[in-house]
């Protein structure tokens, strides 16, 4: 499974899961647009990967969350740490610009 097909599966677990069909997002994109980022033969912009978790009431890097978790093959939970210890060892903009 490539990046595309797991983010693709993602987006349609959490699709269904809120119990909204292809048609929900209609505001935003086509049903068609929809159905092939599902099926991963789409990429999605950060901006366009927004606008869908708005309508699916989560948060964006939740699905990415996911879907990076069935790409890698690794627990959601093990990401969550790597990210938080990766942010840790940069630090954050804002406490860099208040000089902590």
């Amino acid at each position: 499974m490539d990046y595309r097909q797991a983010l693709g599966s993602s987006l349609r677990k959490f699709r269904r899961a809120r119990g909204l069909s292809q048609e929900s997002f209609m505001s935003i994109s086509s049903r068609a647009h929809i159905s092939m980022l599902e099926r991963g033969l789409k990429g999605v912009t950060i901006e366009k990967m927004i606008e869908i978790a708005e309508v699916m009431r989560v948060h964006p890097l939740t699905v990415l969350l996911d879907s990076f978790s069935s790409y890698e093959g690794i627990a959601p939970e093990r990401l969550l740490k790597q990210i938080a210890h990766e942010h840790n060892e940069i630090g954050s903009p804002r406490s860099n610009e208040d000089g902590a």
